[in-house]
């Protein structure tokens, strides 16, 4: 990316499987460098995705990472600024210990506490265009399943997607506070890949699948049902992993 006082960002490899990390990583590197400065608007979108080559997607999910951290403001219908970053900055939750899966567990109640809800309140509020978003993510992790890719990425933008369906930030800002450590595998894979076994992987996107179909549906009681049910068989899957260790 090259900005007008002839300072380069360069475009990240496409190596590895967390294309989010990579972005996040270089423009908050260029943030806290000052190559991006204080009260500067980031480019937009469209200009992010070209210029990393990346999807969208990929581009809101690394801005999220760098609001989370406070190093970025949203600004709905303007666009993304540049923070100070601030000494000592608080980054999510502590706590969740990946050689405990008590740990995780703990994490996926909180979460179920927040996305049961917000399942069926975006099954009541969403627009056409959030309606959309839910099924790109969804349609993402569909191909990546059968391309033997990583799904984490999409599957937290799947979830994120649905927390900003119910057009209250404080349910993203909540999940956003979690981190990359919400999607629980991501802590469990010992390399840069994602070995859960195919037959997981199918479960969990048809679990996703009921999910979008009922918010797509307006149908609230059936949205939060569904969360329920995928968040819930998440636990007991954890539960039944911590019984054979």
């Amino acid at each position: 990316m090259r900005r007008s006082d002839h300072t380069t960002l360069e475009a990240p490899p496409r190596k590895g499987r967390n294309l989010v990390e990579t972005v996040s990583q270089r423009l908050r590197e260029a943030i806290l460098r000052g190559e991006l400065k204080p009260g500067e608007k980031l480019p937009s979108e469209s200009g992010l995705t070209q210029q990393y080559q990346v999807s969208r997607t990929v581009i809101r999910e690394a801005i999220a990472s760098l609001r989370a951290d406070g190093l970025v403001e949203v600004r709905h219908g303007v666009g993304v600024f540049v923070l100070a970053p601030q000494p000592g900055l608080h980054r999510g939750l502590r706590g969740v210990d990946p050689s405990r899966v008590s740990s995780i567990i703990e994490m996926l109640e909180v979460r179920a506490a927040i996305e049961i809800e917000a399942a069926g309140l975006a099954a009541g509020r969403c627009s056409p265009a959030q309606q959309e978003l839910i099924f790109e993510c969804l349609d993402s992790m569909k191909q990546q399943i059968a391309a033997s890719a990583s799904t984490i990425d999409s599957d937290r933008a799947f979830h994120l997607a649905i927390a900003d369906s119910t057009n209250n930030p404080r349910f993203r800002e909540l999940l956003e506070a979690i981190g990359q450590q919400m999607i629980p595998r991501s802590l469990l894979q010992e390399d840069e890949g994602d070995t859960s076994p195919p037959d997981y992987l199918s479960q969990i996107q048809n679990e996703h699948e009921r999910i979008a179909r009922a918010i797509a549906e307006r149908d609230e009681t059936a949205a939060r049902e569904a969360m329920r049910m995928h968040l819930k068989g998440s636990q007991q899957r954890y539960r039944s992993l911590m019984r054979r260790t």
